[in-house]
C-alpha cells in the first residue's frame, strides 16, 4: 500500500489489531501501526458500520422469532377458549327442531366430530398452508370474509390515527409551553375526560347529539365519507388523551436543554425553536406510544364498530362469536394479534433508526 501524502507511518502490527483493541483515536497515528492514518480512519468507519448492521440483523431475527412464538401462543389460546365456550354451532345453525341424524351429518361435514387435539392439529396444518378454513355459518372461505371487511377497518383506523395526531400534538405542546397555567389545566382536563369516557357510552351520546338531534351525520353503517366521522371521533378520544399527556411530558424534558438556549440566543423564531428543535427530540417516546396505540386500535375498534354497525373486522368478530363460528373468530383474533405484533416490531425498528444513541446489541452509547 502506497503511503498517502503527509501521512505519518510507523512499523508494527496491522490495523486489525488496532481496531480490535479499541485504543485507536481517529485522526491520530498509532505507535505500532505502519498503515497511514488517513487510510485507517475509513477502515474504522466501515467496520463500525458492519458491526451495526450485524447487530440490527440479529435484533431483527430475535424479534421475528419472538413474534412467531407470540403468534403460536395466541393461536393456541384462542382455539382452546373458543372451543370451551358453551354452545353448539350445529344447534345454532339447524335449530332445535332438527333431528339427531341431521345434527350428526352436519357435525361430520364440518369436522366437529373429531377430538379437540385432532381439530387443533388440523387447524395448525391449515395455517401453515395459509388456509384459514371455511365459515361454519356463512359457508364461505374465511380469507374472503376478511378481505371484504378489511378495507372498512383500515379506513376507520387511518382516519382515527390522523385525528389523534391532529388533536394530541397541539394539546400537548400548548400544555408544555404554558405549564401551570389555564392552558395547561384545560388541556390536561380534556385529556383526563377523554381517557375516562368509555367508547360504548360516548358512541351513543355522539349519535344522539350529531345524528338524531342535529342530523349532521348518519346514525350507523358505511354510507359515504361522512359516516366515518363519528366512529373515528369515538375511537380517537382515548388515544388522544394518552398521546397528548405523553407529548406534554416529553416536551417538558427538552424545553430547558442547552441546545434550545443556544437557539434562542441565535435569535431563532419561537415557532421554529419549538417545532423544529424541541418537538423533533421529544417525539422519540411519542413514536413508541403511537405504535402501541396503533396496535391497540384494531382491538378497540371491536366495540366502536359494533356501536355504529361499521362493517369491519370488529363487527365481524362479534357476529361470529354470537353464531359460534369458530374459524371466523379465530381468524379475526389472529389478524388483530398479528397486526399488533407487526406494528410493535416496526415501532422498535423505527425508534432504533431515529435515535443513533441506541445500540441494538445492548451496549451503551
Amino acid at each position: 500500500m502506497a503511503a498517502c501524502k503527509g501521512a505519518r507511518t510507523s512499523p508494527g502490527r496491522c490495523p486489525a489489531h488496532v481496531i480490535r483493541a479499541g485504543d485507536y483515536t481517529p485522526g491520530q497515528p498509532h505507535d505500532d501501526c505502519k498503515i497511514p492514518t488517513c487510510c485507517i480512519d475509513p477502515l474504522l468507519h466501515l467496520c463500525s458500520g458492519l458491526r451495526y448492521s450485524h447487530a440490527m440483523l440479529a435484533y431483527l431475527i430475535q424479534r421475528l422469532l419472538g413474534a412467531c412464538l407470540a403468534m403460536f401462543g395466541v393461536v393456541s389460546i384462542v382455539f382452546l377458549f373458543i372451543h370451551l365456550i358453551p354452545g353448539d354451532p350445529v344447534e345454532i345453525m339447524l335449530g332445535e327442531s332438527a333431528t339427531g341424524a341431521d345434527r350428526e351429518a352436519l357435525r361430520l361435514a364440518l369436522g366437529l366430530h373429531e377430538a379437540l387435539p385432532a381439530q387443533y392439529l388440523h387447524y395448525l396444518g391449515g395455517l401453515l398452508q395459509l388456509d384459514l378454513g371455511y365459515s361454519i355459518h356463512q359457508q364461505q372461505p374465511v380469507g374472503h370474509l376478511l378481505l371484504e371487511r378489511l378495507p372498512a377497518t383500515g379506513l376507520l383506523a387511518l382516519v382515527t390515527l390522523c385525528l389523534t395526531i391532529v388533536l394530541a400534538l397541539p394539546l400537548g405542546i400548548l400544555a408544555a409551553i404554558h405549564r401551570n397555567t389555564a392552558w395547561d389545566s384545560a388541556a390536561m382536563g380534556l385529556s383526563l375526560l377523554g381517557v375516562s369516557i368509555p367508547n360504548f357510552w360516548l358512541g351513543p351520546l355522539l349519535i344522539l347529539l350529531f345524528s338524531l338531534w342535529l342530523g349532521w351525520f348518519p346514525v350507523s353503517g358505511q354510507d359515504g365519507i361522512s359516516s366515518v366521522v363519528l366512529p373515528a371521533l369515538t375511537l380517537s378520544t382515548g388515544l388522544t388523551a394518552v398521546l397528548s399527556r405523553m407529548v406534554r411530558s416529553s416536551m417538558l424534558e427538552v424545553l430547558h436543554e442547552d441546545y434550545l438556549r443556544t437557539a434562542r440566543a441565535k435569535g431563532l423564531p419561537p415557532a421554529r425553536i419549538i417545532l423544529h428543535h424541541a418537538l423533533r427530540n421529544a417525539l422519540l417516546p411519542v413514536i413508541t406510544l403511537l405504535g402501541l396505540q396503533l396496535g391497540a386500535l384494531l382491538a378497540g375498534a371491536v366495540v366502536t364498530e359494533t356501536v355504529f354497525s361499521w362493517p369491519g373486522i370488529g363487527l365481524l368478530t362479534i357476529e361470529s362469536i354470537q353464531s359460534r363460528d369458530f374459524p371466523v373468530v379465530q381468524a379475526c383474533v389472529l389478524l388483530i394479534s398479528l397486526t399488533y405484533i407487526l406494528v410493535n416490531l416496526l415501532t422498535d425498528l423505527v425508534y432504533a433508526w431515529i435515535d443513533p444513541r441506541i445500540r441494538l446489541d445492548g451496549s451503551s452509547a
